[in-house]
């Protein structure tokens, strides 16, 4: 019984999150409502470990994880992914703008160990903070060992608005340039389209088995098996390369090759359901600090995020016209470091869908945002961020 109420309670905020994004047609994204949920619960009457007694365990995420991450890959080919290096570009030097704002501004208001504590959560995800609430731990620095976490639960609150607004901007600029050309075959959007339909109507059934073969098992058996060799290959390279990209760079080649099929786990019926789970393990994290600790440190988080928020601005705004991009796709593809996958993709299709007025405006949007943003939240959360917190443990 009480799993099953967990669970129950769970789902409901995820219901309610999506609910209010709908009916506000994404203003408000599902994602940001969710976590406030989550965030009111945990500091009142929910238990801590809500989402684990709803069967979402850590071993479960590890797994969902990964086989999501191969489901990105199948989205994409690898011209398309090699393409993406002016978003990696764009999203490091945005955290490098992060880095200059928070400790040379940062460090005149802030001792410095309080800004070393704080900035690699700041760029970057849960593992940045951990890494960071460990390191101070073991260095005996009581005073900020919730600091990191506050950072990471805060700035997150901030990026899931902030970047669902820019996008919309894109995508609304996306849709003026998609209504103006759809029309013109020769045209890039036109090009696109048949391109994403090409890509949808060519697959053919893996080794052409009859229909009776060709079950949800027999795909996620497929994805399971290019995630466990992707994180096989993660383990030989001693993490220099971070599984979670692997994941992503075997799911477009298995693409390619035609072992697994576009969106293979939606066609399998299980994407929402893994990517629930993942979501509700983020939202766990929540659960780390209470209001009494945030209040004590508040002022530390708000000025070091609008810092490193500047930061980024300033640096996407430098470099969008160099790299082709829209300042408001260069800072969303900064923003990425506030939270990386899937909140990215979750905001991007939310973004895309209530923005499009049909399925082929929706794939034109899709095919130009979410390539980027995804890229753009591996460089920053999965690689810089972890390359940071190792670096700035030795600063403390």
């Amino acid at each position: 019984m009480t799993y099953l109420l967990s669970f129950t309670i769970v789902m409901i905020f995820m219901l309610i999150g999506e609910w209010i994004s709908a009916a506000t047609k994404a203003f408000v994204p599902s994602i940001f409502i969710t976590a406030v949920l989550f965030a009111i619960g945990f500091w009142t009457i929910l238990p801590k470990n809500i989402v684990a007694q709803a069967s979402y365990t850590p071993q479960f995420v590890g797994v969902a994880m990964s086989l999501l991450l191969v489901q990105m890959g199948s989205l994409m080919n690898l011209k398309e992914l090699f393409n993406q290096w002016k978003a990696v570009c764009i999203a490091l030097l945005g955290v490098c703008g992060t880095l200059i704002f928070t400790l040379v501004i940062g460090s005149l208001f802030f001792n410095w160990k309080t800004v070393v504590a704080a900035v690699p959560p700041l760029t970057g995800g849960i593992v940045a903070a951990l890494l960071m609430t460990n390191g101070l731990k073991s260095a005996g620095i009581t005073t900020l060992v919730a600091l990191p976490v506050s950072m990471f639960i805060m700035h997150s609150m901030i990026g899931y608005p902030l970047t669902a607004i820019l996008l919309r901007k894109e995508g609304k600029r996306l849709s003026i340039k998609y209504h103006q050309e759809k029309d013109n075959p020769n045209s890039d959007v036109s090009k696109l389209i048949r391109q994403h339909k090409i890509s949808e109507d060519s697959q053919k059934p893996f080794l052409n088995l009859p229909p009776q073969f060709q079950t949800p098992i027999f795909i996620i058996a497929r994805v399971a098996i290019v995630a466990l060799l992707a994180n096989w290959i993660g383990l030989l390279l001693h993490g220099v390369i971070n599984a979670n990209v692997i994941c992503l760079i075997f799911g477009v080649i298995a693409h390619q090759f035609g072992f697994i099929e576009t969106n293979a786990l939606d066609k399998a019926k299980i994407f929402n359901w893994l990517m629930y789970g993942l979501l509700a393990y983020i939202f766990a994290q929540l659960s780390l600090t209470t209001p009494a600790i945030i209040g004590k440190i508040i002022i530390q988080i708000v000025v070091l995020i609008l810092l490193g928020i500047s930061g980024m601005f300033i640096a996407s705004f430098l470099l969008a016209k160099p790299f082709g991009f829209s300042r408001e796709m260069a800072f969303a593809c900064s923003l990425t470091a506030l939270f990386g996958f899937p909140a990215d993709f979750i905001l991007t299709t939310e973004i895309c869908r209530t923005v499009a007025k049909d399925s082929d405006e929706e794939a034109y949007l899709t095919e130009n945002i979410l390539p980027k943003m995804l890229v753009g939240g591996f460089a920053t959360v999965s690689v810089a961020s972890v390359i940071i917190a190792s670096i700035f443990l030795k600063l403390l």
